[in-house]
């Protein structure tokens, strides 16, 4: 077997029945019976069978469906609206305003969803029409909520944390505290990037309202409260080794739903709108994940992702270089596919060149993930773009315009996590030893 015209053949059939529309999940399963149909001498219906139960018999993977809902509880009562409130009197004195709500907000939302669509959906309903009325410029708002948007990716809990874990079988809690010091880096970059722009277009920022005394200000920060209570007991049952990332999860939905009944005006509509539509999440990704699931099996089979890396490893690519190769690789990847699916279909292919090169697969985590956060602002299937022209009413190039300079601050955080691999792993060591 030519293992190129293998490879050829198998992605053409990935991208044709991609564009035909088929699900995503449908369309990796159906890609990998086609590699182990045409390519290895192995029963494909037994093999898919048993890899199915495989991919979803896992407990870690438990916590996906509990903090997808989570966040959509707090998506559809007050709790998410009163961070707004509770945080606006204290960057009146900052360049740029409010609109760092719009970056903490999502830093905030981010600790507790774990999904950037959720994010930029939670944030974006609040901010949008409050900041308009303000008469702040559109652009600055729609490119600072696509970009913290992406905040839900890197700041655990983040789903595509859990993804990678599972897939590549690292430590899901080492990866979730992995992410701290590069998400609060992330977090600086994006405020500096609204900083600067006000600066540099001061007309598109109103004048300051008068500043609230010290005491009324704490007051207003009341609102923030139960929100603050809800990330300290999931991240410090995780941090503190108390309870695992799937048992976190389940903390973290009873204390939304206490919190909803107490404050946030949940009622039966709304309980029942945030099952139904958590339960419709989890079953998307894990279909996605099945899928994926076989087809890399499959690709196992025929050994192409082995001779792949083995290629990738023959070059001798000083690290750099590969870094610089699979920032290509996902780029691409990501004008045309999701992000759980561009975990699952390279994690296979690339682990064996990763670990050939060195490279620390918890630092790749991390990087990965950072990736993935770029495609949500990169059109055609930046979700991000498109969850915010719903929201904002613009189109997909001003909104993509708009978010640009924060695909900017994410290129600068990839070249410096890997100029200084610690900032990654720095704390998971302090906290949990080195492995």
């Amino acid at each position: 077997m030519d293992p190129v015209f293998a490879g050829i053949v198998i992605t053409a059939f990935l991208l044709i029945i991609l564009a035909g529309g088929l699900w995503i999940g449908m369309a990796l399963a159906a890609a990998g019976y086609v590699a182990m149909a045409l390519f290895t001498s192995r029963p494909p219906g037994l093999l898919f069978g048993t890899t199915l139960w495989g991919a979803n018999n896992s407990w870690a993977l438990t916590a996906l469906p509990l903090f997808i809902w989570m966040g959509e509880i707090l998506f559809r009562t007050r709790l998410a609206e009163d961070m707004f409130k509770g945080l606006a009197p204290w960057v009146q004195r900052v360049p740029g305003r409010l609109l760092h709500t719009n970056v903490v907000g999502c830093a905030i939302f981010a600790a507790i969803s774990g999904s950037s669509a959720a994010t930029a959906a939670t944030i974006g309903k609040m901010t949008i029409p409050e900041l308009r009325r303000r008469g702040y410029s559109d652009f600055m708002i729609v490119g600072s909520l696509a970009g913290s948007g992406t905040l839900g990716l890197l700041i655990p809990p983040s789903i595509m944390m859990i993804v990678y874990g599972v897939a590549a079988q690292v430590s899901i809690g080492r990866l979730f505290i992995a992410g701290v010091v590069p998400g609060l880096f992330l977090m600086l970059i994006f405020s500096l990037i609204v900083a600067a722009y006000a600066l540099l277009k001061p007309n598109r920022i109103p004048e300051r309202e008068p500043t609230m005394p010290l005491a009324e200000r704490i007051w207003e920060s009341r609102r923030l409260i139960p929100i603050l209570i809800l990330v300290l007991a999931v991240l410090g049952c995780i941090y503190g080794g108390i309870a695992t990332p799937t048992e976190a999860a389940a903390i973290g939905v009873t204390g939304a739903l206490a919190l909803a009944l107490v404050g946030g005006g949940l009622d039966r509509h709304t309980f029942w709108t945030s099952v139904v539509s958590a339960t419709r999440t989890s079953a998307m990704i894990g279909l996605i994940l099945s899928g994926a699931a076989f087809l890399s099996t499959a690709m196992g089979f025929t050994g192409l992702p082995e001779q792949f890396a083995d290629w990738i490893v023959s070059m001798q690519l000083p690290q750099p270089a590969l870094i610089a190769a699979l920032v290509c690789i996902f780029l691409v990847m990501g004008c045309f596919i999701d992000g759980i699916s561009m975990i699952l279909l390279t994690t296979s292919v690339l682990l064996p060149a990763v670990q050939g090169s060195g490279i620390d697969l918890l630092w790749f985590g991390i990087f990965v993930v950072l990736l993935v956060e770029i495609a949500q602002i990169t059109p055609p299937v930046g979700f991000n773009l498109y969850v915010l022209q719903s929201l904002a009413n613009r189109s997909i190039g001003y909104i993509a315009l708009a978010a640009l300079p924060f695909f900017a601050g994410l290129l600068a955080l990839i070249m410096f996590i890997t100029a200084v691999p610690d900032l990654v792993l720095w704390l998971p060591g302090q906290m949990l030893g080195q492995n």
